[in-house]
C-alpha cells in the first residue's frame, strides 16, 4: 500500500495501533450495548417502582382526604433524576396533580388515554409512546375502589448521561492503553530492528566491500533468536571469506599457470572471439596482449591459419568434443620466418554442463620441426662425410700404385719429350688427387686433443676444398697470412669454422667478386694481456640486413631455404667460444646502394687453456 510504512519498526507499531483501535472499537460497541441495555432495564424497573410508589402515596392522600399530600408526592417523584414528569389523574383521565407545571398545562394525550383500559389491578403498566419515550401508569385504589391513576414519564437524559460517562471513561482508558501499548511495542520494535539494522549494515558491507574484513564479525548483544541469527550470519561470512580466499588462491594459481605456461593458451566464445589469452600466445601473434580481448582470429593471424583454427573452435562447440594435434603452418617477419604450431581445442563447460567457451592450447613446434629437419640433413651430411672418407681412403691404395707406376715410367723407361712431359704432368695431377684425399680425411677425422696447427694447414686446406666453386664463380682470392704462424687449437674444429665462413662467403658472392682471407698476431679485444691470432674472412657479396645480422648465430636460422640447416654459424660460434675466442661481424646489404659485403673477424687465444673463465664470452654484431 502507498501509505503503509516500509520500516519494520513502524509497520509493527502501525499494525499494533490498528489492532488496538479495532479491538477498542469492538469493545466500546459491546460495552455500550450492554450498558445501554442494563441502564434501560434498571430505568424501567425504577420507573415501575416509582410509579407504584406514587400510586400508593396518592391512595393514602385520597384516603386521608389530604389532596396536598398527592400534589407533594407528585412533586417529589418528579424531582427524581430519572423522572421527566409525574402526574395523578382521576379515573376519567383528568389531571389532578402534576410535577413541574400546572395541571391544565399538561393533559393526557390520546396515547396515554388509550392505556387506561389496559391497566389491570394494582400492577403498573409500562408502555412506550413518542420517540421511544418510556412511561408507566398504575391504578390508585382506596378501600378497593378505583380513585384514579398515577403516571410517571421516564427521563432519557439521565440514561444518556450515564452511557456518555461510561463511554468517556472507556475512551480515556483506551487511549491510555493504546499509548502504553504503542510505547511498549516501539521499545520492543527498536530492540528488534536495532539488531536487524546491524544485520542490514553487515549485508550491505558484504555486498559493497566483500574483501573488507573490518566490518566482521558483527556484534551480538541480545541472547535471543536474532542473536542466534547474527551468529549464524557471522559463521556464514567467515565461511564465505574462507571460500573466497580458496577461490582467490585457485584463481591465482590458474592465472599463474596461464601466464607462465610455456605454451600459448586462449579461450574463445561461440563466435570465435577471444575472451582471454596469455602472454605466450601474444608473443606468437606479435600483438600486445591487451589488444587480443574481443578480437577474432583473422584479425590476429594469417588467413589460412585463422580459418583452420576457427573451424576447429566451431567443431568443439558443435560436437562438444575436443580437437587434438592440429598442425598449422605459417610465416612471419621479413625475411619470411616459417613456423609450425600444434593446436588442441577442448570444450570449457559451464555450471549447466553446456559448452560456454572453447579453450585452445597452442604449442610452438617450430624448433622441433627444424630440429627434425636439421637432424635429417645432418645425418645425410654425416653419411656423406663417412662415404667421402671411405672413398678417399679407398682411393689412396690405387693412387699410390699409380704414383709408383708413373715414377717407374719416368725414370726407367727412357721416355723422350713430349711423352716424358705427359708423365710429369700425370704425376703432378696424381699428387693433387692425393692431397685432396688427405684434406678430406682431415675434415672427417677429429682429433681428441688440441695441438699446434699452422695457418697453411688450416686455411689452405679449406681454400683448396672450395677451389672448384671459386673457379666456377671466377672469384679473386686474396690471402694474407704467414705460413709459419701456428696456433694451439683443435685443428679439425677450427678448420670446420673456416670452411663454414668461406662457404657462406662464396654463397653470398656474385661472379668476379673478391674473397679476402687474412690472419695476423693480435691481442684480445677486451683482455689486452691475452695474445692470439685474429682471422678475417671478408667478401664483396650481397651482405645482410640488420634483422638477419641480429640472428645469424641462432640455431636453425637460415636464409638459404631448402639448402641450409641453420646450424653452420651456430656451431662455428660455439666452437669459437669453446676456444675462449670472440667473433666480430660487420655487414652492409646491397639494398643500401653502397658497396656491399660482410666481414667476419675471429680472435682465438694462443694458449693451452682453451676455456678462459674470466673473459666475457660474447658475440658483437655491428651493422
Amino acid at each position: 500500500m502507498r501509505f503503509w510504512p516500509r520500516s519494520i519498526r513502524w509497520q509493527m507499531l502501525a499494525a499494533l495501533i490498528l489492532l488496538e483501535l479495532l479491538s477498542f472499537g469492538l469493545f466500546i460497541a459491546i460495552t455500550n450495548r450492554q450498558q445501554s441495555q442494563e441502564i434501560n432495564e434498571r430505568a424501567r424497573q425504577r420507573l415501575v417502582y416509582e410509579t407504584a410508589s406514587l400510586a400508593r402515596q396518592a391512595g393514602k392522600a385520597l384516603e386521608q382526604k389530604q389532596p396536598d399530600w398527592g400534589e407533594l408526592a407528585a412533586n417529589l417523584t418528579g424531582e427524581s433524576p430519572t423522572v421527566a414528569l409525574a402526574e395523578i389523574t382521576d379515573p376519567a383521565g383528568n389531571v389532578l396533580f402534576v410535577s413541574k407545571a400546572p395541571p391544565e398545562d399538561i393533559p393526557l394525550d390520546s396515547v396515554e388515554r388509550a392505556q387506561i383500559p389496559l391497566v389491570r389491578g394494582e400492577d403498573p403498566h409500562l408502555f412506550t409512546h413518542g420517540r421511544d419515550q418510556q412511561e408507566c401508569v398504575a391504578a390508585v385504589y382506596t378501600a378497593g375502589q378505583l380513585r384514579g391513576f398515577a403516571w410517571v414519564e421516564y427521563d432519557q437524559t439521565w440514561a444518556q448521561q450515564r452511557i456518555r460517562s461510561i463511554l468517556q471513561g472507556t475512551v480515556v482508558f483506551g487511549i491510555i492503553w493504546i499509548a502504553a501499548s504503542a510505547i511498549l511495542a516501539l521499545l520492543m520494535a527498536n530492540s528488534i530492528t536495532r539488531q536487524l539494522a546491524v544485520l542490514h549494515r553487515g549485508t550491505r558491507a558484504l555486498m559493497t566491500l566483500p574483501e573488507s574484513g573490518g566490518n566482521f564479525p558483527l556484534p551480538v548483544t541480545v541472547p535471543n533468536e536474532i542473536g542466534d541469527l547474527i551468529q549464524a550470519f557471522n559463521s556464514m561470512v567467515a565461511s564465505l571469506a574462507e571460500q573466497r580466499q580458496e577461490l582467490k588462491n585457485t584463481l591465482s594459481l590458474l592465472d599463474s599457470m596461464l601466464a607462465n605456461a610455456p605454451i600459448g593458451l586462449i579461450f574463445l566464445d561461440s563466435e570465435a572471439r577471444i575472451v582471454r589469452a596469455n602472454q605466450v600466445f601474444a608473443d606468437m601473434t606479435g600483438a600486445p596482449i591487451d589488444s587480443h580481448l574481443g578480437r577474432s582470429l583473422p584479425e590476429l593471424l594469417p588467413q589460412p591459419v585463422a580459418h583452420q583454427l576457427e573451424d576447429a573452435v566451431r567443431r568443439v562447440f558443435d560436437t562438444e568434443a575436443p580437437v587434438r594435434n592440429l598442425e598449422l603452418n605459417g610465416h612471419t617477419g621479413a625475411p619470411a620466418n616459417p613456423w609450425t604450431w600444434l593446436v588442441s581445442a577442448y570444450p570449457v563447460r559451464s555450471a549447466h554442463l553446456s559448452v560456454h567457451w572453447a579453450g585452445v592450447i597452442v604449442l610452438d613446434a617450430t624448433a622441433r620441426k627444424r630440429s627434425e629437419e636439421a637432424l635429417r640433413k645432418t645425418e645425410k651430411l654425416a653419411a656423406t662425410g663417412r662415404l667421402a672418407a671411405s672413398v678417399a681412403h679407398e682411393i689412396n691404395n690405387p693412387l699410390e700404385a699409380i704414383t709408383n707406376l708413373l715414377f717407374l715410367l719416368r725414370n726407367h723407361c727412357g721416355l723422350q719429350d713430349p711423352a716424358l712431359s705427359y708423365v710429369v704432368l700425370a704425376e703432378h695431377e696424381a699428387r693433387r688427387v692425393a692431397e685432396i684425399t688427405q684434406q678430406t680425411l682431415r675434415f672427417y677425422r677429429q682429433s681428441t686433443l688440441p695441438a699446434r696447427a699452422t695457418m697453411t694447414d688450416l686455411l689452405d686446406s679449406v681454400l683448396s676444398l672450395h677451389q672448384g666453386r671459386l673457379n666456377a664463380l671466377n672469384l679473386q682470392v686474396e690471402r694474407s697470412y704467414d705460413p709459419k704462424m701456428d696456433l694451439f687449437c683443435f685443428s679439425g674444429e677450427i678448420r670446420q669454422v673456416f670452411a663454414n665462413l668461406v662457404g657462406n662467403a662464396i654463397d653470398a658472392s656474385a661472379p668476379h667478386g673478391r674473397l679476402l682471407v687474412r690472419a695476423r698476431r693480435s691481442r684480445h679485444w677486451k683482455a689486452t694481456n691475452l695474445t692470439g691470432i685474429r682471422f678475417a674472412v671478408a667478401d664483396t657479396g650481397q651482405g645482410m640486413e640488420p634483422a638477419v645480422l641480429a640472428r645469424i648465430f641462432e640455431a636453425f636460422f637460415t636464409t638459404k631455404e631448402a639448402t641450409g640447416t641453420g646450424l653452420g654459424l651456430w656451431v662455428s660460434h660455439e666452437i669459437v667460444l669453446k676456444h675462449g675466442g670472440m667473433i666480430h661481424v660487420r655487414s652492409r646489404a646491397a639494398a643500401t646502394g653502397k658497396p656491399s659485403g660482410a666481414v667476419f673477424q675471429i680472435f682465438l687465444p694462443d694458449s693451452p687453456i682453451l676455456a678462459a673463465a674470466d673473459i666475457a664470452q660474447e658475440t658483437v654484431a655491428v651493422a
